[in-house]
């Protein structure tokens, strides 16, 4: 199933109320913060033997890149906002 189908009244809500770029954008956060909760939920249960308060190092870096995508994100619906 595509995505496009996945989300279809997702995309429908945000595109009439933000435009296609835009609303596809805010779609696209949503599905972030939903994997970043996943995982942060994940790293909660798998812990490094070496640091036991910490989660294992895999899942920092997937947390990392998770957030700094969600950030470039917002930044394209900053600058197309500005249009």
């Amino acid at each position: 199933m595509s995505v496009f189908e996945t989300y279809q009244e997702e995309l429908e809500k945000h595109e009439f109320m933000m435009g296609t770029c835009r609303g596809r954008l805010a779609v696209t956060l949503d599905i972030l913060t939903d994997a970043l909760t996943l995982v942060g939920m994940h790293g909660v249960y798998c812990h490094s033997n070496r640091f036991p308060n910490k989660p294992k190092m895999d899942i920092e870096q997937i947390l990392k890149n998770l957030e700094d995508g969600k950030e470039l994100v917002l930044s394209v619906m900053e600058e197309i906002k500005k249009r």
